[in-house]
């Protein structure tokens, strides 16, 4: 049974700690805070004991930590846990300096200790069903790939502010996935963005709305859109083109009712946000860390991957600046 630290008690690390109580493999013995009521109430609804971060990884009989902070101490933790010989799952992204999450890799890796990255999506059944028909050339060989990722509404200015931007906060995910699907990252990055659903993003330096387009060393062309508005819900779909067919994976609705009638027919919206779309995929993502421990699987999302998306997000970054491609490599 593992024993495991969770760094975090926000909205994000209640999802973790459902998911680590729920498997049978793992076990959450303590919970920290930068708000230690935070902790102290999180930590009591899973019996769990509220403690500070460097007790946490300082603890020898504690195997593993979840780091659920915010992104602007990810990669301290990971350095601190890694040295004080704990496996590590951090939530993305890495960092929100790339520099800074490249040393990051540079001082973690010594140490041995396996660090996996919070790409949950690649865990959604759906989108692993596709993976796993691209593998098995079901399609031929993948030439255009489609990602459309909308939010319901967008956040709080307050979290737009310290989250490091669309590209690093939200479309990283669609990044990884681009990689998952695709099997490597793009030569090229392109990137075309705008504030138009609510200026306060805009005055505080963000974007709410893009469009970017990767291009790969032999061709091949992936396309994501970003919206931070969908007044029907969180849209979140993928469809692969092949030299032999297509792959589709739709949205997760929030019925499968159908009503038709002289007026027309009418389906159900996609559900609301990412808490109802993905608790599967976060308890798989889960499990497939806990297997990586316990079996000696490999670790399936490394600190490489998330370091790759967020180059990608950088150069999107300075794309959308400049209104030029960026190659990836240059960045």
């Amino acid at each position: 049974m593992l024993k495991i630290g969770l760094l975090g008690a926000g909205r994000i690390a209640g999802v973790h700690a459902t998911a680590i109580s729920a498997h049978a493999g793992s076990t959450l013995v303590a919970v920290s805070d930068y708000f230690p009521k935070n902790a102290q109430k999180l930590a009591a609804e899973y019996g769990a004991e509220a403690r500070t971060t460097d007790e946490i990884i300082a603890d020898p009989s504690i195997d593993a930590v979840l780091i659920a902070t915010s992104t602007d101490t990810h990669s301290d933790l990971i350095e601190a846990a890694t040295a004080a010989g704990k496996a590590v799952l951090c939530e993305k992204p890495v960092d929100l300096s790339l520099e800074r999450a490249r040393t990051c890799l540079a001082n973690s890796a010594p140490t041995g200790q396996p660090v996996m990255i919070g790409f949950n999506r690649r865990f959604d059944p759906n989108f692993g069903a596709m993976k796993t028909a691209l593998d098995a050339g079901e399609i031929g060989k993948a030439e255009l790939l489609s990602i459309t990722s909308f939010d319901p509404a967008p956040p709080p200015i307050s979290y737009v502010k310290v989250s490091g931007g669309l590209f690093r906060d939200m479309m990283i995910h669609d990044f990884d996935m681009a990689n998952f699907m695709m099997g490597e990252a793009p030569e090229s990055v392109m990137a075309t963005a705008s504030c138009i659903v609510d200026p306060e993003i805009g005055a505080a330096g963000d974007v709410d709305t893009a469009v970017v387009t990767l291009t790969y060393a032999d061709g091949r062309i992936a396309v994501i859109k970003n919206s931070r508005r969908a007044v029907y819900g969180y849209d979140q779909r993928v469809e692969l083109l092949g030299s032999e067919g297509l792959l589709q994976a739709q949205n997760m609705l929030e019925n499968t009712v159908v009503k038709s009638t002289t007026n027309g027919v009418t389906g159900a919206k996609p559900t609301y946000f990412f808490l109802e779309r993905y608790m599967p995929a976060y308890a798989a993502e889960w499990g497939a860390f806990v297997d990586a421990l316990t079996n000696g699987a490999d670790i399936p999302v490394t600190l490489a991957d998330g370091i790759d998306a967020l180059a990608m997000a950088e150069a999107a970054t300075q794309s959308a600046k400049t209104g030029m491609p960026v190659k990836l490599g240059d960045v």
